[in-house]
């Protein structure tokens, strides 16, 4: 299969596609169609493990990639999980969660990056580049530690991680800056995951920043989800929980579900939004957002607008006001009109605003919807879903809960399954979740794990009770634009 920019230019394959990260003009890339999963198939999937459903539905996008070995790495990939890669755990009639904190880092990035390795190394050979690789990173939390973990030590590849200086919870900033590995780097931005987002794009836009590597024997690429490799391992995640609601009789296949999915880039949602282009049944998309809730105000304006306040929340993955995904469904819905959705992004760039048309509004309203929830309402609903079923949910899963709650509660008569998408272990937020659970205030975050066990009785993750005992090794912080000449320093 091939691809194309959201910005229009020149048509890729898959393997370029993932090995370049962003087009040249800095457009994403889309499928040049969404390829079929037949009934049939499903059918098949039911009785198949985690990495063969994942292998069949990236086959579908990977053409190029050979079956098998692509299945025996996402074998390895998800061996280093415990247990089932994602599990569904049901809360109440009609209300499931989909847990995706299982791997290496305690997040849902995990899905993705511990086979994005493979996908880019493979990629590589695929197009014949014998040039080193360096990742760079963009970070609200979760996505650097599990890119970090995922490439250490790979060979000719190195990876260099950037996020917000006092803008990810501590546990997430000790997982970053104690990394072992030879071939990474973590520098801390003095600003919010936006800066970040912002610099890591204006150098891989930057002819001047690509040749100066290029002398250094060097190409850029990226593990964030602006980069399609890890999309698309996504995907397969909501076709898993889909059969595995089939196969333990919670629905009859071919029957409509809802997802519910906390978002702050909007990769995770658009993942879901891709599976059902695929022909999976899903009926209706909620996106999720915290305080920062730009997202919601565009799914109900039409209008997506920068100038308002940011929120540090104790939700800090979703601390997001440019969501670049969305230039993804923005694409889709304007009739794939790259001329336009250029524009559009060029708009937020030099205005911070742009608009939809009513109809591209409507039509988006047909699948998405929104809500958000803020500081107390996360604590509330926490709390509360502990007290009546034991169940301990992180603050990201927290505002998804909510807006899961809200939408039965405006919708009594609604009997649609609802899946809420769970995005990191609890574990990663000791103190956040404490306080919600117990009322109890603690400033030190290992203090934290060890009352939320105590309170809980839930097993701590051993990469993270680990990291009390591990080392600092970065603790560099920089303006935004210094990031290049700090790149320029890791790779020398």
């Amino acid at each position: 299969m091939n691809f194309i920019s959201t910005r229009g230019g020149n048509t890729v394959s898959g393997a370029r596609a993932i090995v370049q990260g962003l087009s040249e003009n800095g457009g994403l890339f889309v499928p040049e169609t969404f390829p079929e999963v037949t009934a049939a198939e499903l059918e098949e999937m039911l009785t198949m493990s985690y990495p063969e459903r994942a292998a069949k539905v990236l086959l579908k996008y990977l053409d190029e990639y050979d079956g098998e070995e692509l299945l025996k790495a996402l074998e390895a990939a998800y061996a280093k999980f415990d247990g089932d890669p994602a599990p569904l755990v049901k809360i109440a009639d009609g209300v499931y969660i989909l847990e995706l904190f299982h791997g290496p880092t305690c997040a849902f990035k995990d899905m993705a990056l511990t086979v994005l390795p493979y996908l880019l190394r493979k990629g590589c050979d695929i197009c014949g580049i014998k040039e080193n690789v360096l990742i760079l990173v963009a970070t609200s939390g979760d996505t650097g530690k599990a890119a970090l973990e995922g490439f250490k030590d790979a060979e000719g590849i190195k990876i260099m991680v950037f996020y917000p200086d006092d803008g990810v919870s501590k546990m997430q900033k000790l997982q970053m800056c104690t990394q072992d590995g030879g071939n990474v780097n973590v520098v801390a931005v003095k600003g919010n995951f936006d800066d970040c987002q912002s610099a890591v794009k204006e150098i891989f836009n930057s002819a001047d920043y690509a040749k100066q590597l290029k002398e250094k024997n060097y190409i850029l690429s990226s593990a964030n989800s602006i980069n399609f490799g890890r999309l698309a391992p996504q995907i397969a995640y909501y076709f898993s929980a889909y059969l595995d609601m089939v196969t333990s009789c919670q629905i009859e296949m071919g029957q409509e579900i809802d997802f519910c999915v906390p978002t702050g880039n909007f990769g995770n949602i658009l993942a879901a939004y891709y599976a059902k282009r695929m022909g999976l049944p899903i009926r209706r998309l909620h996106c999720a957002s915290n305080m920062n809730n730009i997202l919601t105000d565009f799914l109900k304006s039409g209008e997506y607008d920068m100038h308002r306040e940011f929120y540090k929340t104790t939700s800090p993955s979703m601390d997001i006001l440019i969501s670049s995904n969305l230039e993804r469904l923005l694409f889709e819905i304007s009739g794939r009109d790259a001329v336009l959705t250029s524009q559009r992004m060029q708009d937020l760039k030099e205005k911070g605003v742009y608009r939809i048309t009513e109809g591209e509004k409507a039509a988006i309203a047909q699948i998405f919807d929104g809500g958000f929830a803020n500081e107390d309402e996360v604590v509330e609903t926490i709390y509360d879903l502990f007290c009546e079923t034991g169940y301990t949910m992180d603050t990201h899963t927290g505002c998804a809960m909510k807006v899961a709650q809200d939408w039965f509660e405006k919708n009594k008569k609604d009997e649609t399954k609802m899946v809420v998408v769970s995005t990191a272990s609890p574990y990663k937020f000791p103190q956040d979740v404490l306080y919600a659970v117990t009322g109890n205030d603690v400033k030190d975050s290992f203090k934290g794990v060890k009352r939320l066990h105590a309170a809980t009785a839930m097993a701590v993750p051993k990469c993270l009770a680990g990291l009390k005992d591990k080392a600092i090794r970065f603790n560099a912080v920089a303006k935004r634009g210094e990031l290049f000449d700090e790149v320029l320093k890791f790779v020398d």
